[in-house]
């Protein structure tokens, strides 16, 4: 079946393109295809999952729908579906208060 990869900010750089067509077999579930994207490209190993899990601060959404919401990294994939993966987000100034010089 086919599923669509959508990457944002540094995975986006990592996978070279903002969006990927990859083939899955039936059955495959959300961590199945996380695994496949940390073999395939080198720099995620270890940046989506660890300890078995979904590394924290990541989201994947499936369909729009973040997979946390729905059974993790368990959620089953379908054909046609859509996988989009965020890295950990930061920036902004932490709320401190802005010294004028």
């Amino acid at each position: 079946m086919q599923v669509t990869l959508k990457f944002f900010a540094t995975f986006r750089e990592i996978a070279g393109s903002k969006t990927i067509d990859r083939e899955f077999d039936d059955g495959t579930t959300v961590g199945d295809v996380l695994r496949a994207l940390e073999e395939e490209f080198p720099d995620m190993r270890g940046e989506l999952l660890v300890d078995g899990d979904l590394k924290p601060q990541i989201n994947v959404l499936k369909n729009g729908r973040e997979v946390l919401h729905m059974e993790g990294i368990d959620t089953r994939i379908d054909e046609g579906d859509t996988l989009s993966v965020f890295p950990p987000v930061a920036g902004g100034d932490g709320g401190r208060p802005r010294v004028r010089a």
